[in-house]
């Protein structure tokens, strides 16, 4: 239901866009739906490897592995996948309601998106480039520390 309220709300941004300037609301569908076409391999090969991994991986692998009994060997195992895993925010999220779906444990998801989204093993050579590597090794190593605070907090909440 909510998500029918957000599409409602954006239709009638948009209808109101096109009211104001048909041309600018034209142009920004254009980029828009460029932008989509070109992010659409992507999304398309990882949403196909997610499925993948998910038919091939059954739920009590993933219960046992990184539920929420698993305990700190399931937040240490989600941790190093997020910390050397390169996947957007946008495919990243439902790919972490999938594994919650399928038995994983609150704290270990969260544990998975902090480092997903915070600690760069792969952008770790670009970084270093850019900021040193005193300033990347200690960004990293406090984001990785952070995603376990994070974690524990947020499971604390949410149990």
């Amino acid at each position: 239901m909510f998500t029918v309220f957000l599409y409602t709300i954006a239709a009638g941004f948009l209808f109101l866009s096109f009211i104001k300037s048909r041309e600018k609301t034209k142009k920004a569908l254009m980029v828009a739906r460029k932008a989509f076409l070109n992010i659409l391999p992507e999304f398309s090969a990882i949403l196909i490897l997610i499925a993948v991994v998910l038919s091939l991986v059954s739920p009590q692998i993933i219960q046992h592995l990184i539920g929420g009994q698993s305990g700190a060997s399931g937040m240490l195992i989600t941790s190093i996948i997020g910390s050397i895993t390169l996947i957007p925010g946008f495919i990243a999220f439902p790919l972490a309601k999938s594994l919650l779906d399928n038995g994983a444990g609150v704290t270990q998801i969260v544990v998975f998106i902090s480092t997903l989204m915070m600690v760069g093993f792969v952008t770790a050579p670009l970084e270093i480039k850019y900021f040193g590597k005193r300033q990347t090794l200690l960004r990293n190593g406090m984001a990785f520390v952070y995603s376990f605070i994070v974690a524990l907090i947020v499971g604390g909440i949410v149990k």
